[in-house]
C-alpha cells in the first residue's frame, strides 16, 4: 500500500461526518465547503448532477487545495475523471455509474472508490470487488430517493457488521435522528440538506461533529 493511500484510509476510517453538496452554484458550493472545512468536517463529496463535466472539473480542482489544506478528504460524485484530474481523494460510484470493479482497475491503487450499499450481499459484493467505504440508505425517507426502499438504522448496522471497511448511512438524515442511529449501532453518516441548506452550516456542522463524537 502506498503512503497516499495510507494516509487517505487513516482519515476515512477516523471520519463519522460525510458533508455532500446540494445542488447549488460553483460560487455557493465553494462558500458551503469553506464553512465545512472550518468545521472540521472530514470528508466532503462534490455531487453535482446539473453541472457541465468542464465545469465540475473546475469546480473539483478549486475545491481540492483546500481539502488538503484543511487535511479534510474530498470525493467526487460519479465521475471518475474529474476524481483523478483534479487531484480529489477518491470518487463515489453509484448503481447506474461505473461498476466498483471497472472503477478500481482505472483508479489505481491510490484512489479511494465509494459505492452504494442498501443490503449485507450487496455490500460484501461491493467490498470484494473494491470499494474502500459504503454509503447505506436510505436510512429515512428522503425525496431525493422516493423510489428506493427505506432499509431504517437496523438495516444500515446490518450492512455494517457485514464488512470491514467504513459504512456511512444516508437519506433522510437530520440532527435529530443522531441518537436513535447511534443506538442502533451506526456512528458514521452522510448529510446532504441538513448541512447544506442550514442557515449557518459551519455551525450546524460543529454541532453534528460534537454529537457524533458522544
Amino acid at each position: 500500500m502506498t503512503a497516499t493511500k495510507r494516509r487517505r484510509l487513516e482519515r476515512l476510517l477516523a471520519a463519522r461526518l460525510y458533508a455532500i453538496t446540494p445542488e447549488g452554484e460553483p460560487a455557493e458550493t465553494e462558500r458551503l465547503l469553506a464553512a465545512w472545512l472550518r468545521a472540521g468536517v472530514p470528508v466532503v463529496q462534490l455531487r453535482q448532477k446539473r453541472l457541465p463535466r468542464g465545469r465540475l472539473l473546475e469546480l473539483a480542482c478549486a475545491l481540492a487545495g483546500g481539502c488538503a489544506e484543511a487535511g479534510a478528504l474530498l470525493i467526487v460524485d460519479d465521475h471518475l475523471d474529474v476524481a483523478l484530474l483534479s487531484g480529489a481523494d477518491g470518487v463515489h460510484v453509484g448503481p447506474d455509474d461505473l461498476t466498483v470493479a471497472a472503477a478500481r482497475h482505472v483508479a489505481g491503487t491510490d484512489l479511494l472508490v465509494g459505492a452504494s450499499a442498501a443490503s449485507p450481499e450487496a455490500a460484501r459484493r461491493a467490498e470484494l470487488d473494491g470499494a474502500d467505504y459504503l454509503g447505506s440508505g436510505p436510512a429515512y425517507p428522503t425525496p431525493l430517493k422516493t423510489e428506493k426502499r427505506v432499509i431504517g438504522p437496523a438495516g444500515v448496522a446490518a450492512v455494517a457488521a457485514a464488512v470491514a471497511v467504513p459504512v456511512f448511512a444516508i437519506g433522510g438524515i437530520e440532527r435529530s435522528r443522531l441518537p436513535e442511529l447511534r443506538a442502533a449501532g451506526v456512528h458514521r453518516v452522510c448529510a446532504i440538506r441538513a448541512l447544506g441548506r442550514a442557515p449557518d452550516p459551519e455551525a450546524e456542522a460543529r454541532t453534528w461533529l460534537e454529537e457524533l463524537q458522544q
